[in-house]
């Protein structure tokens, strides 16, 4: 508990400095991020020894969480000539790399870049990205903090068993609650930017995808027979373990049109 508080800490106190810094070293943050956290995909699927796919997901990876579409490059095309390129591996390698294998990286690429990459968007090129980012952040947080002690209190009816044995129902409605609170209290601070409407609207989507894309880890880590997606933060787990949630939540909020965007 000592080793996770510590690490917590220390983490915590570096991503909010570069969360607030933003432009290019936050940035920075999250493409490093998002290549720990692709390795990790690659390794729990056994995929870390082919070099041909690690360095062309990585590649992927760092191009799909650059936000190009300030230079008029849209990520749809990224994605459909990484897809030709992957496909192609199979062709040149004499399927010595097969479709299971470009299957599995491809979807690792696309989830951890894409992911990653809305981040990006919402504090770099988003106006007032500061705000909408803490938003998003405190919500998820707060999601997660909300569950978790509502759960331990009065958690009785199992959420969804055959994934994730410890969620509660009543966990996930606390989490939901004070994720709605906290929205509340971005729009009490910002009227002009969030209505009251809005941010009960905001953090109950923020919660409840929150809590699938928790689900959705949980979910494949069972597959795979694992409990953490990697060691790099003692007591905490690897990247994709801490950032399950935020993959998921911030391109919905875009795609969803919560959230300014470019």
């Amino acid at each position: 508990m000592k080793q996770r508080i510590v690490t917590g800490v220390v983490a915590g106190l570096a991503f909010f400095i570069l969360l607030y810094l933003g432009d290019y070293w936050f940035a920075g943050l999250i493409l490093v991020l998002s290549l720990i956290g692709y390795d990790e995909f690659l390794r729990m699927n056994g995929l870390h020894k082919n070099k041909t796919i690690g360095l062309l997901g990585s590649l992927g990876v760092i191009a799909l969480v650059i936000p190009w579409q300030v230079t008029g490059i849209s990520i749809e095309r990224l994605i459909w000539l990484f897809l030709f390129v992957f496909m192609a591996v199979t062709v040149i390698s004499k399927n010595k790399i097969t479709i299971d294998h470009i299957a599995t990286a491809f979807l690792g690429m696309v989830y951890v870049g894409i992911g990653f990459h809305y981040m990006v968007e919402t504090r770099w090129l988003s106006e007032n990205g500061l705000y909408w980012t803490l938003l998003v952040f405190l919500c998820i947080w707060s999601t997660d903090s909300g569950a978790y002690f509502t759960g331990s209190v009065i958690g009785k009816t199992p959420l969804w068993p055959a994934i994730s044995p410890k969620k509660s129902v009543e966990g996930a409605i606390g989490g939901t609650a004070l994720s709605v609170v906290v929205a509340l209290g971005f729009a009490w601070y910002r009227p002009e930017l969030l209505s009251f409407a809005q941010a009960i609207w905001i953090g109950l989507i923020i919660a409840v995808v929150g809590q699938m894309g928790d689900l959705i880890q949980s979910a494949y880590k069972r597959v795979k027979g694992i409990k953490d997606t990697g060691t790099i933060l003692p007591g905490h787990g690897g990247v994709l373990d801490r950032t399950d949630s935020w993959l998921i939540v911030f391109p919905f909020l875009h795609l969803a049109a919560l959230l300014p965007h470019v």
